[in-house]
């Protein structure tokens, strides 16, 4: 007897029967679908941990190696810069060569940059270091989102894309916190180094752990390589009792989709079969970074320059060490927020819709910047409390809003064909927002006020969310193998 061939996400959706025929009331996680979410989750802190960690490092870097506003800018913005090519290129490799091979070398890259960066003995030394680094993390966002979202229940990808996406907050937690800690310990200008220094030895791990993982079921299906889905669906559906006895995958999607992503490449995501979703993809999540990188690697530089933590000469290495770490304490407590928001996004993203959400984050985010910029026009504690509480509700609402969400949409809204290049292409178009302001922060902290600079950042928090509503697809809860070129959700 034939058993009728079903899709790969069919067999995931699937609640499993026991062994007395009655259905389980959902679709339990198998051991598998447990395993890539951790070590995809592992990605994510990582880029937290070294992103945000750079804030506390700066003006340590600063001073060992002599760099002006512009030098300081770029020694910020390098990361990111590389994050933009790593994103665009890796994830166009992840639909080549798969995910599970973009997932393996990304995080390789990063163990072998990281032990580069703190070896550095020069400036231009130091900036290959922080470029190799964001060119692992890059990777990262197509090959996590999509290694995680392809291989779990439609109805729990929302949850658990982000709930890997919130190890980023608890990275960037860490990052402040790690720094502190050295800090404290460590009384000279190579406490920067023994910072990156801690990340090596779990990236090692993790990189390691990740050649275990089964290879993208969907993923070979887009291929044509039946088989071979079959029998990664089977290893990452694999419990106790076994359910499904076997699995057996429809033919490859349509060709159309295959040709379009092997002949065309990049130009194929501006098509008019895909710009409406690569414009949503792209647009509000760019403009999110302008203010969420911007604010988030600056803001011990901020809080140092406008609490008064920080001499107007320092003195001596004490005076730096000192400033630096009143500066990282305060960055650790707004950064909780940051904990806080993503734990709300997960809870409501599939129960309010990714659209709805990251509208009213944007506008939160504005909020959040505006009461930051008010304090600047007041003395004393009505100042300190405007200011923090600005950069609190500015955390929150970014994370429950624009900073979870575009990330959970772009790797939702394109077909299986073109999924790592689109998610990839919207995560550099992002970090083209990211590296500009990392790049200019430092420039415009030291010729414009800082409510200037605040006043752009909410046009842009503005702008987000009219983009958002203009060119909204909700994509909460459908199953991805459902997407395909032109179809409105």
């Amino acid at each position: 007897m034939t058993v009728p061939g079903k899709s790969v996400q069919d067999y995931i959706d699937e609640p499993p029967s026991w062994p007395d025929g009655t259905p389980a009331p959902s679709t339990p996680m198998t051991g598998m679908q447990w395993y890539i979410w951790a070590l995809a989750s592992a990605g994510k802190f990582f880029e937290g941990l070294v992103v945000f960690m750079t804030g506390v490092a700066l003006p340590l870097m600063v001073q060992e190696f002599s760099l002006d506003a512009l030098a300081k800018g770029t020694v910020g913005g390098m990361p990111l810069f590389g994050i933009l090519i790593g994103a665009a290129s890796l994830g166009n490799l992840a639909d080549r060569y798969g995910r599970k091979m973009v997932f393996i070398v990304e995080m390789l890259l990063l163990v072998f940059a990281l032990t580069l960066l703190v070896f550095s003995s020069s400036y231009l030394f130091l900036l290959a270091a922080l470029f190799g680094v964001g060119l692992s993390l890059g990777g990262d966002y197509p090959a996590a989102h999509l290694i995680i979202s392809e291989s779990i229940p439609s109805s729990k990808r929302g949850r658990l894309v982000l709930s890997a996406f919130a190890f980023q907050a608890l990275g960037a937690l860490a990052g402040a916190a790690i720094g502190t800690l050295i800090l404290m310990e460590i009384n000279a200008l190579a406490a920067w180094r023994w910072m990156y220094a801690t990340a090596i030895a779990p990236a090692v791990i993790v990189a390691l752990a990740r050649f275990a993982v089964t290879e993208s079921a969907p993923w070979l299906v887009s291929q044509g390589r039946i088989q071979e889905a079959e029998r990664a669906a089977e290893r990452l559906l694999r419990r106790e009792p076994p359910y499904p006895g076997r699995v057996v995958l429809t033919a490859a999607p349509s060709p159309r989709n295959h040709e379009q992503a092997s002949e065309t490449g990049l130009l194929t995501l501006l098509s008019a079969d895909h710009r409406r979703s690569t414009l949503l993809a792209a647009v509000p999540w760019f403009l999110q970074d302008l203010s969420t990188y911007g604010i988030g690697i600056f803001t011990p530089t901020i809080l140092a320059s406008e609490l008064g933590t920080r001499a107007v000469h320092a003195r001596n290495l004490a005076d730096i060490i000192h400033s630096d770490l009143l500066a990282a304490r305060g960055t650790a407590c707004i950064d909780l927020l940051l904990l806080l928001g993503i734990l709300l996004a997960i809870v409501l993203a599939d129960r309010v819709g990714r659209i709805r959400l990251q509208i009213f984050g944007f506008l939160g985010c504005g909020l959040g910047l505006l009461l930051a910029a008010l304090s600047l026009s007041c003395t004393g504690q009505p100042r300190l409390l405007l200011l923090f509480a600005g950069l609190m509700l500015f955390n929150l609402m970014t994370n429950l809003g624009p900073n979870a969400m575009t990330y959970l949409i772009a790797g939702e809204v394109f077909p299986t064909a073109i999924r790592g290049k689109g998610a990839g292409f919207a995560a550099s178009a992002a970090k083209v927002g990211a590296v500009t302001t990392a790049l200019l922060f430092p420039v415009l902290l030291a010729k414009w006020s800082v409510a200037a600079i605040l006043a752009i950042l909410i046009t842009t928090s503005l702008l987000g969310a009219l983009v958002t509503w203009l060119f909204r697809q909700e994509t909460g809860g459908i199953n991805l193998e459902s997407v395909s070129s032109g179809e409105d959700r």
